[in-house]
């Protein structure tokens, strides 16, 4: 008989958290499955979650329990009534507002520690206003195919991940 051997959580493929991290910061996002993926991310990246403006749900204990949300004791959220509110607390952030409808790709990004990568709502995205008043901060993530963007969650992780690489916070890897 053969047995697979499982490696413990300790043993897993682990970075060095940054010193000073990113924030991943979500305006008014409405689909809680999405903001539980994004949680998981930044448990995984020691990054903080800001959630900004109205919610579409609820994140109360019962309701995170009931989402399956197993991940969300370990994550750093704070809330902010407007994204200027977000500012006053995280004076030294520089936000990156991540858009379908930017012209510059987040390849194209030249990310820094402690940067807020900044989020819209799932169904129109960041308001328009702030994009053509930002325009230099825009970044988007292009896609081969017809659809008109990709998920939250996954433009959030595509991004984060590529913010993490460029900042060297990947570069030693270690396992533990």
């Amino acid at each position: 008989m053969v047995r697979t051997v499982r490696p413990s959580d300790a043993d897993r493929l682990r970075a060095k958290p940054l010193s000073v991290p990113f924030n991943m910061v979500l305006v008014e996002p409405e689909i809680p499955p999405n903001t539980g993926n994004i949680a998981r991310l930044c448990a995984a990246t020691a990054t903080p979650l800001h959630l900004v403006g109205a919610l579409g749900f609820s994140v109360d204990e019962k309701a995170v329990r009931r989402a399956g949300l197993d991940y969300w004791h370990l994550v750093q959220v704070h809330r902010h009534l407007d994204i200027e509110h977000f500012r006053h607390a995280h004076p030294g952030s520089r936000c990156v507002l991540l858009s379908a409808k930017a012209n510059r790709s987040y390849l194209d990004a030249e990310f820094r520690a402690g940067d807020a990568l900044v989020f819209g709502r799932e169904s129109v995205g960041l308001p328009e206003d702030w994009l053509l008043d930002h325009e230099d901060d825009v970044y988007g993530i292009p896609t081969l195919g017809g659809v008109r963007s990709l998920n939250l969650a996954n433009a959030a992780g595509i991004v984060l991940y590529e913010a993490l690489r460029q900042v060297g916070a990947l570069s030693a890897v270690f396992r533990g």
